[in-house]
């Protein structure tokens, strides 16, 4: 069972993380652009990610990787997405894990 530290721990890095990965998406390198593409299924897709990011117990690289291909995936199958857009979008999102992976050294 985990001690009561060891899960502010965790729960503190999943803060970090979900933080960095936002501050990423909106305010990074290419922050501007992401602003001024962001509709409202990109909201809903990063928040997608975020969500399963946030309860992943261990999460790496491959794992983080696995995350954005499968949500990519739902959003491609809804058919509401540009598929264009839907791979910048998943390359955007996959681009964010040097920074995350800084972020939970």
């Amino acid at each position: 069972m985990a001690t009561k530290t060891e899960k502010l721990v965790g729960a503190g890095l999943g803060v970090a993380l979900v933080a960095a990965l936002g501050a990423y998406l909106m305010h990074g390198e290419r922050g501007e652009k992401n602003r001024k593409i962001v509709a409202g299924w990109v909201l809903k897709m990063k928040g997608e990610v975020l969500e399963r990011v946030e309860e992943a117990k261990d999460l790496g690289e491959e794992e983080y990787y696995r995350i954005v291909d499968e949500v990519s995936a739902r959003y491609g199958k809804l058919g509401k997405v540009g598929m264009e857009e839907l791979k910048h979008m998943t390359a955007e999102l996959k681009g964010a894990w040097g920074r995350i992976s800084r972020e939970l050294k």
